[in-house]
This record gives structure tokens, sequence and C-alpha cells, in this order.
């Protein structure tokens, strides 16, 4: 297993829809566990396949607080089937570093999946888990946190975001 480099705003491949699975074989396995690997390693509650360079339906989820363990969800061409309510939480992403915001979400989701063997099942999850369920199928079709918010905040995020790559590049 290895630690994968996430990748980060503004990399084209972010913005791009994932692709389904056609098959679990090994190599997807393999891919698995990277992520999670990955995921555990940057204490994060979830990451999709894209951050991580691969354009495949794939995410892993454990929203499971440290100290109670691992209780990994994975996620293989993951479709919200059933949602309610509205839950308005603060977020951050692995891809953005450093960036919170407010973002409007279904309070409760039902996902129908693959999971690591193949099998279909169905995830219903409230609270965090909904927003990671949330979160990760947004960047399987190629949609970031700041695709969610007002026009004005995430032109205020981008200009800040210029700023901050010219000053990497003049420093």
């Amino acid at each position: 297993m290895a630690v994968l480099e996430v990748l980060k705003y503004p990399s084209p491949v972010l913005n791009n829809k994932a692709l389904p699975v056609k098959e679990v074989d090994s190599k997807l396995k393999g891919l698995i566990n990277d992520m999670a690997e990955t995921m555990y390693a940057l204490s994060a509650v979830g990451l999709a396949a894209p951050q991580v360079g691969k354009l495949l339906q794939v995410a892993v989820i454990d929203v499971t607080p440290k100290e109670e363990g691992k209780n990994l969800i994975v996620l293989i061409n993951p479709r919200i089937v059933a949602k309610e309510g509205e839950i308005f939480l603060e977020e951050g992403c692995l891809s953005i570093p450093g960036y919170r915001e407010k973002v409007k979400r279904w309070a409760r989701v039902k996902v129908e999946a693959m999971d690591e063997h193949g099998e279909k099942r169905e995830i219903e999850g409230e609270g965090l888990l909904s927003i990671a369920l949330q979160h990760e199928t947004d960047h399987l079709d190629g949609m970031l946190i700041i695709d969610r918010i007002s026009s004005l905040k995430r032109n205020i995020f981008k200009k800040n975001m210029k700023k901050q790559l010219l000053a990497k590049e003049q420093g």
C-alpha cells in the first residue's frame, strides 16, 4: 500500500467526470487500498479517485472517529437514489488545502453502489456521512465545493488563488 499524491486545485483533472468501473479486479483493489491508506494518512473522511489522478467512479469514506477504529466504506459507481431535508455545514477538501466553506447539502441520502468485492449495496447516511457521500460523488461528477457556493464567493476564492499562485511563482 502507498500514500498517493492528492491533486490540488486548479488541476484540470478535478473538473472531469469519472468513468464507470467495468470490473473489480486486483488492479482496482490495489487502487482502493492505496486510496484508503492516503485518506487515513491525511486524516480525511473521504477521497475520490479523480483526486489522485484516476478518472474512475471510485471513492472511499470513513466518518468513524479515530478512537473508535476504522469503518471503511468503498463506493464503486455510486448513485444517489434518494435524498431529503437540508443541511448547511462547513466543508473542507483535500484538493483545496486550507479552504473551508459552508455548503448546502441534503440532510439524508441513500446511495447505491458496488463495494470492493463487486457486490451491489445501499448506504443510507445522515449528518457527516450524508455530506461525505455527496462530497465524494460530486468529485466523481467533476465538481468541487467551490462549485456549490455563490458566484460571489467563488470569484473571491479564484482571485485569492491567482494571487497565491503568482506569489509562489515570483517567490
